[in-house]
């Protein structure tokens, strides 16, 4: 299907798709599809309505739009989604699904030029890592990638890093993942 779509009228066959598919795979194939081509708001809002008792499902929804939403538009998106009456953040899948998948699996939205993306991350790493540790430091573990990164983006991400790991009360395992990160051993030191 997305090679498919990948020329015009992608819109109108991964929709079709939508509606006539009749598992989980091709339905959320479908939606992702919509998502990456700018046309999802029918089918997301269609498929929360039908699946919004399903918290595994509801996971799924959060994470597609999070993971594929388009980078200039990324760190707006998650940042609405986290207002979304059931995103609870201290449900570690709940967190993982929209923070997590921003984080690890949309890395042009994630890494904007602007420093935005990281700076959101960290502001939730922060609201969690007091009630959840291992989910924040697992989270945090998606900054192990800024080596690949240019120059300014590398400042930006470590910065937020840096902020991160001066927060008073950082858990163990969230500190680690830090000073790892940083190459320091308790993520406090200036790299």
């Amino acid at each position: 299907l997305a090679l498919i779509c990948a020329r015009d009228g992608a819109a109108r066959l991964a929709a079709a798709q939508f509606e006539t598919a009749d598992n989980m795979t091709e339905t959320m194939a479908a939606l992702s599809l919509l998502v990456v081509h700018g046309e999802a708001d029918a089918a997301l809002a269609a498929f929360y309505a039908r699946w919004r008792r399903d918290r595994l499902v509801v996971d799924k929804w959060f994470a597609v739009q999070a993971s594929l939403a388009p980078p200039e538009a990324a760190v707006e998106t998650v940042a609405a989604l986290s207002r979304h009456p059931d995103f609870d953040w201290r449900n570690p899948n709940r967190f993982r699904a929209l923070i997590g998948a921003f984080a690890a699996a949309n890395p042009a939205g994630f890494s904007r030029s602007d420093g935005a993306g990281y700076s959101l991350v960290v502001d939730w790493l922060i609201k969690l890592d007091p009630v959840n540790p291992q989910t924040a430091a697992r989270v945090a573990a998606s900054f192990g990638a800024w080596s690949l990164l240019d120059a300014g983006r590398q400042a930006l991400l470590r910065a937020q890093l840096r902020r991160l790991g001066a927060t008073d009360g950082l858990s163990r395992d969230t500190g680690e993942i830090v000073g790892r990160l940083l190459g320091d051993d308790d993520g406090r030191s200036d790299p």
